[in-house]
């Protein structure tokens, strides 16, 4: 089991890069208020950083609209995760706590501004592709929804064996394979188009390695993915 970048995104997105962390045998159960503090402080932090520079308007942010313009998708209607967290931010919402795992993302990519995203790995089948969709992929069941809808044609999606995991890059992600207080195994993506580069998402990496360690314990593993080194394991 492995997760890969297609050469096909490559041909579109040249510089695409993906921290990933493989981890195994943490302990995602309960909260932990150190967490809570974090995530509030990091949305502290963004709305600080951001200024009076309008969120479609940063240097972070001006890159995933481009990309999702580039596969058919409208940013307005359909905004990157991290442009999602952002707007969310600015208008004073707290980023609602879901288990320690996806609160632990979310203080990474507030901080970092970057988009991350996380799966369950006893609910993944096969190879992970991050791919364009074809014609005729599977209606999937989307977090949040009730009605199984298929991808759009050529739009960037990350699927396995059974079917698409996350839509528009990294809009949205499936119901199926989402990290639950029962997970124990799993993986985190970090997702960089410039400006952000290769230290930026190592930076990102490790501050999310030593967060996991700290509040969910467990064996991990980390790589970054570029088009010299498209894949890694994830067993």
């Amino acid at each position: 089991m492995n997760l890969i970048i297609e050469d096909e995104i490559f041909k579109q997105y040249p510089e695409v890069i993906l921290g990933v962390a493989v981890l195994h045998n943490i302990d995602n159960k309960g909260t932990n208020p150190e967490i809570a503090d974090l995530l509030r402080n990091a949305e502290e932090n963004a709305v600080e950083s951001m200024g009076n520079i309008p969120i479609i308007e940063q240097p972070s942010i001006i890159p995933w609209r481009e990309a999702y313009r580039k596969f058919g998708a409208k940013p307005k209607d359909y905004p990157s995760s991290i442009e999602n967290l952002l707007r969310r931010t600015s208008k004073g919402e707290q980023v609602r706590h879901i288990n320690k795992l996806v609160d632990i993302y979310n203080v990474i990519s507030l901080k970092y501004f970057v988009p991350v995203g996380g799966e369950d790995l006893a609910k993944i089948e096969g190879n992970v592709l991050l791919t364009f969709a074809a014609d005729n992929e599977t209606p999937v069941v989307l977090l949040g929804e009730q009605e199984a809808r298929p991808p759009y044609p050529n739009e960037v999606i990350y699927k396995d064996n059974q079917g698409t995991i996350c839509r528009r890059w990294n809009w949205k992600e499936v119901d199926r394979t989402k990290l639950t207080e029962e997970t124990s195994n799993a993986f985190i993506v970090i997702e960089g188009l410039p400006p952000i580069g290769r230290e930026n998402i190592q930076q990102a990496v490790t501050k999310l390695v030593e967060l996991i360690k700290k509040y969910c314990g467990g064996e991990i593993q980390t790589a970054i993915l570029d088009k010299s080194n498209p894949q890694i394991a994830l067993l």
